[in-house]
């Protein structure tokens, strides 16, 4: 396994080596690849702000790499914390009618 970019954090960056798939995206850095978020936790929202496409009815995240670059760990930290407060907010609305 290699060391994380002097610009990362070591909490958000993880770079798998030696993984069989190691970097799993075509073109991607693999100086520079962030295996942290191998399995995306955004995959399950339709506005998850990636390049994704739809294929055989499977939302096919393969063309993507933006949890994968340099500041992807901020960017999908965001986006979940903006999708927890909207759900938030969504169940207080409908706790209230």
């Amino acid at each position: 396994m290699s060391k994380q970019p002097a610009c990362q954090a070591s909490h958000a960056f993880f770079s798998n080596t030696e993984c069989a798939y190691f970097p799993c995206h075509k073109g991607a850095d693999p100086a520079c690849f962030n295996c942290l978020f191998c399995f995306c936790p955004l995959y399950f929202l339709e506005d998850c702000g990636g390049d994704w496409r739809m294929a055989k009815g499977v939302k096919d995240c393969s063309g993507c790499t933006k949890p994968h670059e340099l500041g992807g760990y901020e960017r999908t930290i965001a986006r979940l914390k903006d999708e927890f407060a909207r759900r938030r907010a969504q169940a207080q609305e409908e706790g209230e009618s």
